[in-house]
């Protein structure tokens, strides 16, 4: 590039090009990142912090009502046949019961089962799961006994012809809700 006289016009010079080029690309940059947050917002974010409190408070005494009914299940998931069995030992023999494996991070990878309790053996459910579900995963069993619900919840590595173990695990932060 030949050099350029103070007399000759701006755009003649190298400078203004490379700060331009600079804000350029930060304004083009910048743009990018709001369409990116715009189009794929976090849903992990609750707004209404005080609903989520009360939540985990009754989560806490569900989670309480299993532990004094002494309630211990395992549950196996065929590879196969995409069967859920589960055996539920306990003071508690509800007719069904409700499986859910949730994904911590994306809610599209959610499974629900619905297990019914078998005829021929005691303490034993079974249900169908339509797809193969891997990976971590929050498992939650929901029961009643006495038209209260109760609960088992803990996370677990979820694999097919894994048997998972629910209610080995110490109630953790219901210290306060113990009689």
């Amino acid at each position: 590039m030949p050099s350029a006289t103070a007399a000759s016009p701006w755009y003649k010079h190298l400078w203004p090009w490379i700060i331009i080029g600079v804000l350029a690309t930060s304004v083009t940059l910048s743009l990018t990142m709001v369409t990116i947050a715009v189009n794929n917002p976090d849903n992990l974010v609750n707004d209404n912090y005080y609903e989520a409190g009360k939540g985990i408070n009754r989560s806490l005494d569900r989670e309480l009502l299993a532990q004094n009914l002494n309630l211990k299940a395992s549950v196996h998931l065929d590879e196969l046949t995409g069967e859920v069995e589960l055996r539920l030992s306990g003071n508690s023999q509800p007719k069904t019961l409700e499986l859910n494996l949730i994904s911590p991070t994306q809610p599209e990878k959610d499974r629900r089962v619905i297990l019914a309790q078998s005829a021929s053996e005691a303490g034993r459910y079974v249900g169908q799961l339509t797809d193969r579900v891997e990976g971590r995963r929050f498992v939650e069993l929901l029961g009643s006994e006495n038209e209260h619900v109760w609960r088992l919840f803990e996370e677990e590595q979820v694999g097919h012809d894994v048997t998972l173990q629910l209610g080995d695990e110490a109630l953790q932060g219901a210290e306060h809700l113990e009689k």
